[in-house]
Protein backbone atom coordinates (compact mmCIF):
# COMPACT_ATOMS: atom_id res chain seq x y z
CA UNK A 1 0.00 0.00 0.00
CA UNK A 2 1.58 3.51 -1.31
CA UNK A 3 1.03 6.84 0.57
CA UNK A 4 -1.31 7.59 -1.83
CA UNK A 5 -4.03 4.77 -1.47
CA UNK A 6 -4.87 5.04 2.83
CA UNK A 7 -7.26 7.78 4.35
CA UNK A 8 -4.93 8.95 6.59
CA UNK A 9 -3.33 12.26 4.69
CA UNK A 10 0.59 12.81 5.16
CA UNK A 11 2.34 14.19 7.58
CA UNK A 12 2.51 17.53 6.15
CA UNK A 13 -1.54 17.79 6.42
CA UNK A 14 -1.63 16.89 9.54
CA UNK A 15 1.09 19.46 10.59
CA UNK A 16 -0.92 21.85 8.84
CA UNK A 17 -4.19 20.91 10.99
CA UNK A 18 -2.29 20.64 14.56
CA UNK A 19 -0.80 23.88 13.75
CA UNK A 20 -4.70 25.52 12.95
CA UNK A 21 -5.74 23.84 16.06
CA UNK A 22 -3.30 24.97 18.52
CA UNK A 23 -4.01 29.01 17.10
CA UNK A 24 -7.94 28.57 17.28
CA UNK A 25 -7.18 26.89 21.39
CA UNK A 26 -5.02 29.71 22.31
CA UNK A 27 -7.19 33.02 20.48
CA UNK A 28 -10.46 30.96 22.36
CA UNK A 29 -8.96 30.62 25.44
CA UNK A 30 -7.68 34.62 24.92
CA UNK A 31 -10.99 35.15 23.80
CA UNK A 32 -12.38 33.75 27.06
CA UNK A 33 -9.95 35.51 29.25
CA UNK A 34 -11.70 38.74 29.58
CA UNK A 35 -10.97 38.90 26.63
CA UNK A 36 -7.32 38.68 26.67
CA UNK A 37 -6.16 40.45 23.51
CA UNK A 38 -2.37 39.10 23.35
CA UNK A 39 -3.72 36.15 23.39
CA UNK A 40 -6.56 36.15 20.86
CA UNK A 41 -4.21 38.08 18.24
CA UNK A 42 -1.29 35.75 19.61
CA UNK A 43 -3.90 32.50 18.48
CA UNK A 44 -4.95 34.52 15.48
CA UNK A 45 -1.48 34.45 13.87
CA UNK A 46 -0.65 30.83 14.76
CA UNK A 47 -3.72 30.36 12.17
CA UNK A 48 -2.92 32.17 9.35
CA UNK A 49 0.72 30.20 10.33
CA UNK A 50 -1.00 27.10 9.87
CA UNK A 51 -3.48 28.35 6.41
CA UNK A 52 -0.38 29.50 5.16
CA UNK A 53 0.65 25.75 5.77
CA UNK A 54 -2.00 24.55 4.00
CA UNK A 55 -0.87 26.09 0.84
CA UNK A 56 2.36 25.44 0.85
CA UNK A 57 1.82 21.60 1.58
CA UNK A 58 -1.50 21.15 -0.52
CA UNK A 59 -3.45 19.72 1.84
CA UNK A 60 -6.18 19.71 -0.58
CA UNK A 61 -4.26 17.59 -3.25
CA UNK A 62 -4.09 14.84 -0.34
CA UNK A 63 -7.19 13.71 -0.79
CA UNK A 64 -8.40 9.90 -2.05
CA UNK A 65 -11.49 9.46 -4.09
CA UNK A 66 -13.10 6.11 -3.59
CA UNK A 67 -14.97 4.64 -6.22
CA UNK A 68 -18.70 4.65 -6.06
CA UNK A 69 -20.31 2.29 -3.06
CA UNK A 70 -22.92 0.28 -3.75
CA UNK A 71 -25.30 -1.11 -1.63
CA UNK A 72 -24.20 -4.31 -1.36
CA UNK A 73 -20.97 -2.96 0.41
CA UNK A 74 -23.07 -1.74 2.70
CA UNK A 75 -25.15 -4.66 4.07
CA UNK A 76 -22.90 -7.22 3.60
CA UNK A 77 -20.86 -5.69 6.56
CA UNK A 78 -24.27 -4.93 8.37
CA UNK A 79 -24.70 -1.69 10.22
CA UNK A 80 -21.63 -0.74 12.36
CA UNK A 81 -18.75 -1.99 9.98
Amino acid sequence: MTARENHWGSASSWLAVTVITLGSAIAGTGLCMGPNWFLLWAGTTVCVIGAILVLVFRVFQDVVVDGPRTTRDRTARGVLG
